[in-house]
């Protein structure tokens, strides 16, 4: 084989092909959700998967099996990724897919591989994708010149940029505490995705855009948020340890937040973790589900003559429950709208307390899965019967629930 031989470019159509992914660390993290959103029937395998490929696995985007390679896991397929750091195995698999004649990505070892994976930008239906002749960081240089040029993630939707402590452009290392938006990648600010492209290391939590993840760099190092161990206050300590540690050594990171990180995402905590620590730290707000997920799916959280107020509240604690900040009991004496973020495993008690408390039955009410995201799913209810709906349905979390007559406003 002529090694000095350039790639030949193809767009491949993978919906409905099988695609066998071998690993389940951070490189699979990072590749999983462009083969998901090309439609490719992906499949899977590692004896163990980050929190976030597991969110795949139980959502039924792909099929696991939990165990090392085997060749004939390469039966059908059409494309093979290998995200192993183990020589021998990654070989292995090569030689397997070598056989059967089936393309075969290498993240270990590009010159090993007989396919690579570009640096890719997406701009609507228009996918721009560059190979910079095994150099991936000449590739990243390209792919965004291009991506400005295209003017991508620019346009009205885009939230106000606020900055908390210095500028992002402060000598040594520094943390970025940047909001996701709610699942559509293009829903990132330009200035976040700015970030991300600039970082050394990215924090991500389980419920940022996988796409975000695959544009990365190949040498950033990518920490999951959501498989550090210890329980929620021992994980947002160590979570706060890794921000400081890393920018102490003079790396950029970003802390990289599904939604907004000042909406039920911690940003606080970890801005003062910093802040103590005499890290600089800058924040930029990202767009919010508790408004954009119930906008996807039609409901306007405000409506002219239907309602002057929204309240957003957290439904992660039961009402009754004693460690709950939330007076449920004033929430169902307001006309306005109510929009319930974490609230579908509690939805039943919620509704019932809402109820007890006067906010009649027939009030409307809607819940929306996954919003703004290709596997977005709507329900449209009433207060009185939304927690046997969801049960029927078998809807799941992510999910909001939107109550008030602001459910329905905008239907002919």
């Amino acid at each position: 084989m002529n090694e000095r031989a350039n790639p030949y470019p193809l767009g491949l159509r993978l919906a409905g092909r099988r695609v066998v992914v071998v690993g389940g660390g951070a490189v699979a993290t990072r590749r999983v959700p462009a083969l998901i959103d090309a439609g490719a029937d992906v499949f899977l395998v590692a004896p163990e998967l980050t929190p976030a490929l597991r969110a795949h696995v139980d959502a039924g985007r792909l099929h696991w099996a939990r165990r090392r390679f085997a060749p004939d896991d390469l039966d059908g397929a059409w494309l093979v990724q290998v995200a192993v750091d183990d020589a021998l195995a990654a070989a292995s698999v090569s030689a397997a897919a070598a056989e059967r004649r089936i393309f075969c990505v290498r993240a270990d070892d590009r010159a090993a591989a007989t396919a690579w994976t570009p640096a890719v930008t997406r701009h609507g239906p228009v996918t721009v994708a560059v190979l910079g002749g095994g150099d991936p960081r000449r590739a990243m240089t390209v792919r965004d010149a291009i991506r400005d040029l295209l003017g991508a993630r620019k346009g009205p939707f885009l939230t106000p940029q606020v900055e908390e402590g210095p500028p992002v452009n402060t000598p040594g290392g520094r943390v970025a505490l940047v909001g996701a938006g709610p699942g559509d990648p293009e829903l990132i600010t330009v200035k976040g995705w700015r970030l991300l492209t600039e970082a050394d290391v990215v924090v991500a939590d389980r419920l940022v855009p996988g796409l975000l993840l695959d544009e990365l760099r190949p040498d950033v190092e990518l920490v999951d948020a959501s498989k550090i161990p210890y329980g929620p206050s021992r994980a947002q300590e160590e979570i706060n340890r890794i921000l400081v540690d890393r920018a102490r050594a003079g790396r950029t990171v970003v802390r990289l937040k599904g939604g907004d990180p000042y909406v039920f995402g911690r940003g606080g905590e970890e801005l003062l973790a910093c802040a103590e620590a005499g890290v600089p730290v800058t924040v930029v707000p990202g767009v919010t589900s508790a408004i954009a997920v119930p906008a996807a799916a039609g409901v306007p959280v405000t409506h002219r003559g239907v309602a002057h107020e929204f309240t957003v509240v957290s439904g992660h604690l039961a009402p009754d429950s004693p460690a709950s900040l939330v007076r449920w009991e004033h929430l169902a004496k307001l006309r306005g709208t109510l929009v319930v973020l974490m609230g579908l495993k509690n939805l039943p008690a919620i509704a019932a307390t809402l109820l007890a408390h006067g906010r009649p039955a027939a009030t409307p009410a809607a819940v929306v899965q996954e919003g703004t995201t290709g596997a977005q799913r709507t329900l449209h209810s009433t207060l009185g019967e939304v927690a046997a709906d969801v049960a029927g349905t078998g809807l799941r979390p992510p999910a909001i629930v939107v109550i008030g007559d602001v459910v329905g406003a905008l239907d002919g």
